[in-house]
């Protein structure tokens, strides 16, 4: 493999410096680095990140291959400057077994546009009954280390208990996704003002809220992790810095979509905005993006959520809920949270990079930007805005919330163990 020197990147948005790359590797990083041998990559200024990391990607295969691909899907990573993406569980047939989760992360290897990491599934079958195979999908070839029925809560109160017991024996995490379903029957949307006027299921902050509050309370008496998945409400946010306070083990992540998108755009009736957790208040995005400053959220994740076109271009009522998100979420990080102040470039690797690979133990990933470590990058021209096409997407599906909104940055590079799998806006 050949030396690459990239030229004049700010890293972590500081000042400009070369950082060159040799084999797998970062050689070496400063001011005036020699050339000789290296493909040079004139960065002109643009910032250099470590590989970002999503701890929330639907990947659809096996069983929904029509939606995404592990290689549809990890293109799109590549595109959006990711090197390493967790694949959540629910897949048809489900993956709760080590053959399934070995199956997925085979993919991952044979594709090579970014690493997979498959989750685990909590429960069989995603049923909320009955453990699924956690120690043997740790085991495993995958060696997985977080698990989750995202799609669905774990309601049961008993299992929760278990499988937080069981995943401490090897460090685990499990994943939950806060909706309580009783408190959720028939609902279409954020239960609110907006929700009341158009005459739509409504779904309470609280149906979130009381399963945060509870795991967090298990997780501190069994001395367990419980990462919190796509966390939207504001009232989420005050439960999770409540628990931090007291030591418990908890973590949580927020979508780029809850940080810029509001419930007002349901008066459209547009099924892109249909999500699990719905779109929130303007309060609740508020309450969002200054947790993610502040570090009580801890990291952002995209919960990227594949859909067919017919699955989507139908009536609200029957539109699949989600949207797509691993080629805009850096550029909706870049307007909510950088470009506002709340946050410069290296708080966004530690939110979109660091933290998450640390959380989910991808001990190769989230590594600082310097010599000997691996070189896991991605180049950004934070000084672009443009309008987002669909068209160009490399994701099977076109689910996105942003078609012809403009957004800043465009990643233009994106490097894994030294292979460059974006150059100049392409994939390789």
């Amino acid at each position: 493999m050949s030396k690459i020197l990239i030229r004049g990147a700010k890293v972590l948005g500081g000042a400009p410096q070369d950082v060159l790359i040799d084999g797998e590797t970062i050689a070496g990083t400063g001011a005036g680095l020699s050339a000789e041998g290296a493909e040079v990559v004139e960065a002109g200024g643009k910032v250099l990140l470590p590989g970002l990391v999503d701890l929330h990607t639907h990947l659809r295969e096996p069983g929904r291959e029509d939606s995404e691909t592990v290689l549809t899907g990890t293109r799109a990573a590549a595109s959006g400057g990711y090197t390493a993406v967790f694949a959540m569980a629910n897949t048809f047939p489900v993956a709760d077994t080590a053959g399934v989760v070995e199956q997925v992360w085979r993919l991952g290897q044979e594709h090579g546009y970014c690493d997979v990491q498959p989750i685990g599934a909590v429960t069989v079958g995603l049923e909320g009954r009955k453990l699924a195979e956690l120690g043997a999908m740790h085991e495993s070839a995958a060696g997985v280390t977080v698990f989750s029925d995202d799609g669905k809560c774990v309601d049961d109160a008993v299992i929760m208990r278990r499988a937080l017991e069981y995943v401490k024996a090897f460090g685990g995490v499990v994943a939950q996704h806060a909706q309580e379903p009783r408190l959720t029957e028939g609902a279409q949307m954020n239960e609110g003002v907006v929700s009341a006027e158009l005459g739509l299921g409504g779904w309470p902050a609280v149906a979130e809220e009381s399963v945060i509050a509870r795991d967090v309370l298990l997780a501190e008496h069994v001395g367990s992790r419980v990462h919190i998945c796509h966390l939207s409400t504001a009232g989420s946010v005050e439960i999770v810095r409540w628990a931090k306070s007291r030591g418990i083990q908890v973590t949580a992540e927020v979508t780029p979509h809850h940080l810029l998108l509001t419930d007002e755009l349901v008066r459209t009736y547009d099924p892109v905005y249909k999500v699990n957790p719905p779109l929130r208040t303007e309060r609740d995005v508020m309450a969002l993006r200054e947790a993610l400053a502040d570090g009580t959220i801890d990291i952002v994740a995209t919960d990227h959520a594949p859909h067919p076109h017919e699955d989507k271009d139908c009536e609200w009522a029957a539109a699949a809920m989600g949207m797509v998100g691993l080629e805009t979420a850096l550029s909706v990080v870049q307007e909510t949270m950088v470009d506002t102040g709340l946050l410069d470039w290296a708080g966004v690797a530690d939110r979109m990079s660091v933290k998450p690979a640390q959380i989910g133990q991808a001990t190769r990933h989230g590594r600082p930007v310097s010599a000997g470590e691996p070189a896991n990058l991605t180049l950004v021209d934070t000084e672009y805005r443009g309008l987002v096409d669909p068209a160009g997407f490399a994701s099977r599906s076109r689910n996105t919330p942003y078609q012809g909104r403009e957004l800043p940055g465009r990643v233009t590079h994106t490097w894994l163990r030294g292979k460059a799998t974006l150059v100049d806006g392409k994939l390789t």
